[in-house]
């Protein structure tokens, strides 16, 4: 089937990134391939072609619009997606930037199959789709601030998402938060958590969507020292009881 890309590369353009054909050609593998799982299991609710342009692959991918994240400069670079869901934003990050070496969490053993399915139909290299929980792995050595940078879309709170996420990154790396454009208050209610954690906020990068009324917003956390053995706290407590 032909689709217009026309869209996809306008939205490239304005990001000021390059894609091959062949890049080009996975992103609408993926967009297939999504929308026919998502008939069987819960993936995302939107699948219209142009929706998932706009609204998954150019949001992702917006993340070129924090300074920190230049992509001249990523080569060698490591990426934990906490949340993964379908596989955003790791799975667009990995097609325009081969270069990246990226891991994707996700708590469902089901999405994580389809995740396999994914990179293995794109031929992705570097990259390893992983189920378990974020408060479980973050404990793990090989998992525990060794990233260069961490990153979500998941929807939670921020106080809540920087103890999931600032446990990963190593020091000097950042935790880049995707969030709608309305922020400030939940900015201000997880500054004391941020800190705790061994972060500060550096940035926040508000904009529209392209050729959406949809405001989006990125929340950069830079880790200036190392996390606090005791966090995340066990399963669960993130979500309830939210640092404060």
């Amino acid at each position: 089937m032909e689709y217009d890309l026309t869209l996809f590369e306008k939205g490239l353009e304005e990001l000021g990134i390059t894609l091959s054909q062949d890049q080009k050609k996975q992103f609408i593998t993926y967009y297939e391939y999504l929308v026919e799982k998502n008939k069987v299991m819960n993936l995302t609710a939107i699948t219209e072609y142009e929706e998932v342009i706009l609204k998954h692959f150019l949001d992702s991918l917006s993340i070129v619009k924090v300074s920190n994240f230049d992509q001249n400069k990523l080569a060698g670079k490591s990426v934990i997606d906490i949340g993964t869901g379908a596989g955003f934003p790791g799975i667009p990050l990995k097609i325009a930037f081969p270069e990246l070496k990226i891991t994707l969490l996700d708590s469902l053993n089901k999405r994580v199959n389809f995740l396999n399915e994914v990179i293995e139909m794109l031929g992705l290299k570097n990259v390893t789709a992983v189920h378990g929980r974020a408060e479980d792995y973050a404990k793990q050595k090989e998992h525990r601030e060794k990233y260069d940078f961490c990153v979500s879309r998941a929807v939670a709170n921020l106080s809540t998402l920087s103890e999931y996420c600032i446990p990963f990154v190593k020091e000097g790396g950042s935790f880049i938060s995707y969030k709608s454009g309305k922020i400030d208050e939940e900015l201000t209610q997880a500054e004391n958590a941020v800190k705790i954690l061994g972060g500060k906020v550096q940035d926040v990068v508000k904009f529209p969507l392209m050729d959406t009324d949809m405001d989006r917003s990125f929340v950069v956390i830079k880790k200036v020292k190392p996390t606090a053995k005791r966090y995340p706290r066990k399963a669960g407590l993130p979500s309830k009881e939210p640092l404060a």
